[in-house]
């Protein structure tokens, strides 16, 4: 069946004429003239094929198809009224959906501050976080299936996408706390030669993973990687169990592991970059209040 096509100015006219229930009082509240107001009822009228009003000298009444109408009339127009306010506020970042990637490391150093002072801001905007590694992050940025990246180590080549930088943070080894090298509170990265490594696997996170294999490089030794595992949380798990050494983002050290111990490294300049990540041709508003936030 066909829906009538009710113009929002005509229900309008009709609900503020039922209150009202005076053409000139109604007239101007709407700010126009009585004849144009009595042409909008009257071709209301002529669409819903019923009159909706009693015309009498000094009276003005709803007839019953009338009364069924008004209630109808004024969820139209309070819905139109909410679409709009909605539209405003999404599209003036206020208000919507950002859908955003992380690091799990991150959660134990930037992230929770990061969500908070943006929600505090922006408490009507929807946050759907997702946990995933560096590379997954990325392409999820290229595919539209997040709006925002919070990685360690971005890579130089993506045009498409920009970077900035949220923290630089040093490098710590992670030993079994049984292993002599645990007995020294600082240690060079020469001491780790030789003995075996458990990392993250490349496909995960090129950029720090390589950034591990040149820290080893520049101490004159290729890491002899024994074991592999995509989270922190297992790689000091394995380092726990005696399966080997790493290198790890200091704000690993919170992850509680009476098997493991952290070490301070030198060079002490040695440190992971930490970066969020968006889409440069992103028109979301929300993106620019996500980076702002930033600063």
């Amino acid at each position: 069946m066909d829906r009538p096509e009710l113009p929002l100015a005509q229900l309008h006219a009709f609900v503020v004429l039922a209150e009202e229930l005076h053409f000139g009082h109604a007239a101007t509240r709407l700010g126009i003239a009585q004849p144009p107001l009595s042409q909008q009822i009257r071709r209301l009228e002529e669409k819903v094929g019923h009159a909706l009003f009693d015309r009498a000298p000094g009276r003005v009444a709803l007839t019953p198809a009338g009364r069924e109408l008004l209630p109808a009339a004024r969820h139209a127009l309070a819905g139109l009224a909410d679409g709009l306010a909605a539209a405003r506020a999404v599209g003036g970042g206020l208000a919507g959906s950002l859908r955003i990637g992380f690091a799990a490391s991150l959660a134990l150093t930037v992230l929770p501050g990061l969500l908070r002072t943006f929600r505090d801001r922006f408490s009507d905007v929807h946050l759907d976080i997702h946990e995933m590694t560096t590379a997954p992050q990325i392409a999820a940025l290229h595919e539209r299936n997040i709006d925002i990246g919070l990685l360690r180590e971005p890579p130089a080549d993506e045009a498409e996408l920009g970077f900035k930088t949220v923290l630089t943070e040093p490098f710590v080894a992670v030993l079994p706390s049984a292993h002599p090298l645990a007995a020294h509170r600082t240690i060079r990265v020469e001491q780790l030669a030789g003995l075996p490594f458990v990392l993250l696997p490349r496909v995960v996170g090129p950029g720090l993973h390589d950034r591990i294999i040149d820290l080893c490089g520049e101490a004159g030794f290729t890491p002899q990687v024994a074991q592999r595992a995509v989270e922190w949380q297992t790689v000091c798990a394995l380092v726990g169990a005696g399966l080997g050494v790493s290198l790890a983002p200091e704000s690993i050290r919170r992850i509680r592991l009476e098997e493991v111990a952290f070490r301070t490294i030198t060079p002490a300049t040695a440190r992971t970059r930490v970066a969020v990540a968006w889409r440069v041709d992103d028109q979301n508003p929300l993106v620019a209040r996500f980076l702002a936030t930033l600063a």
